[in-house]
């Protein structure tokens, strides 16, 4: 939604520059409409000043801008932040806060910060009058931190590989956000025998670096197939034993030959015996 205010000075230019301010946007970012030219007068008298009438039209950019700055006025921190654009003519910007109690806006490894960007984005996006579908990003930074950081981690990158190859074990770092899980990436893509992946979900997707094809532990090759074992062959019997064995065998021959036969014998004569004394 656009802003107006009517203002005046001795000449346009100031006009326009009273009318920004009582906005609370730099000069730079407004328009304006000449109401009423300046007038010199004679002698002092019949001096008019200029009268313009100054709109600004909020963009993405200045709305997250004056986001930071409120949030800045009501934590009650005294620093200064100041917006840039970023070269290649993308709606890309930078927002840069400087002052001494700023540092409580990093947070741990620069969660704190990474909220606030975030709800800075969120900010500079949500606009009802803009049909364009166009996405405006903003980066927002405290006191070179981010380059800081940056140059933190690809050491980070370096260590963790020589690790790699010099113990031949995975190692997997701590939970990162999507922007340093990408600085770690594109830094181990430079040395060779190493690589990485991500592991995990959400707020706790982690860096994986390993050697160079064996990111994942490979699979199990199957069972082969053996043929069946031959089975044992009986153990030898003692010589004792085998002696008794022998004995045993000579005797059952008589057994079979002799006691069989003899016992028929011997129940036919019985049974002859009792019939000649029935007779």
């Amino acid at each position: 939604m656009k802003q107006e205010v009517t203002a005046t000075g001795k000449t346009v230019e100031a006009a326009v520059a009273a009318g920004a301010e009582q906005l609370g946007v730099p000069a730079a970012s407004v328009t304006y409409e000449i109401i009423e030219a300046p007038k010199k007068g004679f002698l002092g008298f019949g001096e008019a000043p200029a009268k313009v009438r100054v709109t600004f039209v909020p963009t993405p950019e200045t709305v997250g801008l004056a986001f930071v700055k409120t949030v800045l006025s009501d934590m009650g921190i005294d620093a200064a932040a100041e917006l840039s654009g970023l070269p290649g003519g993308r709606r890309e910007y930078f927002i840069s806060i400087e002052g001494d109690g700023a540092s409580v806006l990093i947070g741990h490894h620069g969660e704190t910060l990474d909220a606030l960007q975030y709800l800075t984005n969120l900010a500079a996006n949500r606009r009802e009058d803009d049909e364009s579908g166009s996405y405006t990003r903003i980066t927002v930074d405290i006191g070179n931190y981010r380059a800081k950081r940056e140059e933190t981690l690809r050491r980070l990158a370096r260590r963790t590989a020589e690790k790699v190859l010099k113990y031949k074990r995975n190692i997997t770092l701590e939970p990162m956000s999507a922007y340093e899980r990408r600085i770690i990436h594109s830094e181990v893509q430079n040395i060779a025998g190493v690589t990485t992946n991500s592991v995990g979900s959400d707020n706790n997707r982690r860096v994986v670096v390993s050697l160079d094809g064996q990111g994942r532990p490979a699979r199990k090759k199957p069972a082969e197939q053996t043929a069946p074992a031959a089975p044992k062959a009986p153990r030898p019997l003692p010589k004792n034993k085998i002696q008794k064995r022998a004995r045993f065998d000579e005797t059952l021959p008589e057994y079979h030959a002799g006691d069989c036969y003899s016992g028929d014998a011997e129940i036919d004569k019985a049974e002859a015996e009792s019939d000649t004394d029935e007779i």
